[in-house]
């Protein structure tokens, strides 16, 4: 692909340079819509177009470009901007993100004698849980290591631990990295969890989706679904960090 861009870019300054020797365009200010990439993928766009000889403006947040240069350039940066758009292009493919995505068994029943602590870093965690909550014992049923590419959809089918038989398949795309006072965030296109759990005697189906902009660090819950019985249920909660 960066092969393909090069190329491209090249061919189009090429056929420009031959262009000027004819006829000396006026420049023209011509505003490009950027319809997919935000964040570090809109930066990486803008910073790609600045091989062509224009005066550039862009806009983050109302995600346009504004362009000062000849027409035969502005339509030459403008196919460019149409073919890297996109997801999975040379812009949209970007930094990786490690992620942990912890499963916990909640219950309204007591604790079970000897039940094993959750981990320090989650307690926290389950002190909101429990007062948001009617489930007051919580344990830690698995954690899953993920490793993300920002702008690549990531696909990771598993079985829960235990004589349960449950199973999850995990699908997420992080759209982009942000940046905003607080720090780092990314932006997720897609977390959808789809589990297969047995409830007495039976298997049931239930799907949890969002989207939206998590911050890098901060462990969220992104929901629930049923658990093995009737008074039980799995939260599922993130942490990630962005790789430099």
């Amino acid at each position: 692909m960066r092969s393909f861009v090069i190329l491209l870019i090249a061919g189009l300054l090429q056929a420009q340079d031959k262009s000027a020797e004819v006829k000396q365009e006026p420049n023209e200010a011509v505003i490009i819509p950027v319809k997919t990439l935000t964040g570090d993928s809109f930066d990486r766009l803008v910073k790609l177009l600045g091989v062509f000889p224009a005066r550039l403006s862009a806009d983050k947040d109302l995600r346009t470009i504004l362009v000062y240069a000849p027409k035969d350039v502005v339509e030459q940066m403008r196919k460019v901007v149409n073919e890297l758009d996109r997801p999975g292009s040379e812009a949209a493919m970007g930094r990786n993100i490690d992620m942990s995505m912890t499963f916990l068994n909640c219950s309204t029943k007591p604790s079970a004698e000897g039940a094993a602590a959750l981990p320090a870093d989650l307690e926290s965690v389950a002190k909101q849980l429990r007062a948001a909550t009617q489930y007051k014992n919580i344990e830690l049923l698995d954690v899953v290591p993920l490793h993300l590419q920002e702008g690549k959809d990531t696909v990771q089918i598993l079985r829960l631990p235990g004589s349960t038989n449950a199973s999850a398949d995990i699908r997420i795309h992080p759209e982009a990295v942000t940046r905003k006072d607080q720090g780092r965030y990314v932006r997720f296109s897609r977390i959808q969890l789809s589990f297969r759990i047995p409830v007495s005697t039976s298997m049931v189906d239930s799907v949890l989706n969002t989207s939206g902009d998590f911050m890098e660090g901060q462990k969220t819950v992104l929901g629930k679904v049923s658990g093995t019985e009737v008074d039980t249920a799995i939260f599922v909660v993130i942490t990630f960090k962005v790789l430099d």
